[in-house]
């Protein structure tokens, strides 16, 4: 359980910093500034909680922050498909492996709640 931890910690965190990288090639203007902060913000969160919820006081906490995490990963789904529909494809090269990584953690913190929901109290 540890190493696939790690592995997911770590791919939460490459996925904020490709979301950084692309933040920071949008244009700049009041519009794309916007866009760049609540991605990068959604993003960041993700991981965020996702450690907090992995040093939870409780069940009951780790679930409710993986949650959280899932939130945050669903709302910066939201965000990177409105810059794909917004921008010409030159400006958001990248962006397709994005969204998909973006799915794949969605899908595997969406079973992670399941599955810590379902277990019994003596396993976790």
């Amino acid at each position: 359980m540890q190493e696939e931890r790690v592995k997911l910690s770590d791919r939460l965190l490459n996925f904020s910093s490709g979301v950084i990288k692309l933040a920071r090639a949008l244009r700049k203007g009041p519009v794309d500034n916007h866009l760049a902060r609540q991605i990068v913000r959604s993003a960041t969160s993700s991981g965020a909680n996702y450690e907090e919820a992995c040093s939870g006081e409780s069940r009951a906490d780790f679930i409710h922050k993986l949650q959280i995490a899932l939130k945050e990963l669903n709302e910066t789904l939201y965000w990177s498909k409105l810059i794909e529909k917004s921008y010409e494809v030159n400006a958001t090269q990248g962006l397709t492996a994005l969204i998909q990584e973006n799915k794949e953690l969605c899908a595997i913190l969406a079973r992670s709640v399941v599955t810590a929901k379902n277990r019994p109290r003596s396993q976790i």
